[in-house]
């Protein structure tokens, strides 16, 4: 049978067949995907938060990359997770992703108004619709891993609410906003700007794959290749965008360019300069693949998610 006539979920699983190619149509295939579950999560209500729904769908659905739900599909299909419970999770992921992208927009943030190639949420809406659609995306995020349909069995359930609790709030991607924002009144020096990067960026990345093995019962001490790609593949991501931001298109990107800069924040790429920066992001993504030594053919979408971080223009 060929590939293209495959159900969608077999052709995630067919890492023994990935290429370039495939690596854009499983992204697709993903955006696809959670697009659906937005669509059916987010059904607008005929009553007075019809704009709240709205608003959600309208950060939600369509644009980005979808890099986070991908990663949680591609490590539970190393284990033959069931395809609704690991695009389930990946929602959840998304969800979390979409709601920090709505709150850094905010003018109290970051003040943009461009995001994933469309107006922000506070442009399209008002601020405080903007603010509640964001808390509203990440209390779904729970309320979905909290589910029985995510997961029979609770304890797995559990322990995926924990691991993003603790990915999205002090010690993980809010604390690492925190610490982005003080960025514009202190000079970090490259350690501190890294342990900002691994909690603002590479948290969720993290919590991506970690969601993608909890769901596949690999207990804690069997995860440590995967944990050191996450870890990885996170730092090289966000170096990856730092020089996006200095040398990408607006328009591709779909979001301002150089703020960081014109805000005087040190990034990888004004502490490294572009030549070390991009060694270093190479030899971050080799490291990311070496985790995986283990695992045979089946985490090639893994190894290919690892180079597409290098390659990606947006």
């Amino acid at each position: 049978m060929a590939t293209a006539s495959l159900p969608a979920s077999a052709r995630l699983r067919r890492a023994d067949a990935v290429s370039s190619v495939t690596l854009e149509t499983a992204l697709a295939e993903v955006s696809v995907e959670i697009d659906r579950q937005f669509d059916q999560l987010l059904a607008i209500p005929d009553d007075p938060r019809g704009d709240l729904y709205r608003a959600m769908r309208h950060a939600a659905i369509g644009g980005g990359k979808r890099l986070r739900p991908l990663l949680v599909f591609a490590t539970a299909n190393l284990f033959d997770v069931a395809r609704e419970c690991s695009a389930r999770a990946a929602t959840a992921l998304e969800a979390i992703h979409v709601y920090s992208l709505i709150h850094d927009d905010l003018p109290s943030m970051d003040n943009d108004d461009m995001r994933r190639g469309k107006p922000t949420v506070h442009k399209v809406f008002d601020e405080a619709t903007a603010i509640l659609a964001g808390d509203c995306l990440h209390a779904l995020a729970f309320e979905i891993l909290a589910d029985p349909a995510t997961h029979a069995d609770p304890f797995v359930r559990i322990e995926l609410v924990m691991d993003l609790a603790r990915a999205a709030g002090p010690n993980g991607m809010a604390g690492g906003q925190k610490m982005d924002i003080e960025a514009e009144a202190t000079r970090f020096d490259l350690n501190t700007v890294t342990r900002l990067q691994q909690m603002k960026t590479g948290a969720l990345i993290s919590a991506s794959v970690e969601a993608g093995a909890i769901l596949g019962r690999l207990p804690p001490e069997g995860r440590v290749g995967l944990r050191g790609y996450a870890h990885d593949l996170g730092l090289a991501f966000q170096i990856a965008d730092d020089l996006l931001d200095a040398e990408g298109d607006e328009a591709v990107v779909g979001k301002s360019l150089r703020k960081d800069e014109v805000a005087g924040k040190e990034t990888f790429l004004s502490l490294l300069g572009p030549e070390r920066a991009r060694e270093q992001a190479r030899m971050l993504v080799d490291q990311a693949i070496a985790h995986l030594h283990s695992y045979g053919k089946e985490a090639d979408l893994l190894r290919d998610i690892a180079r597409f971080v290098l390659e990606r223009d947006r």
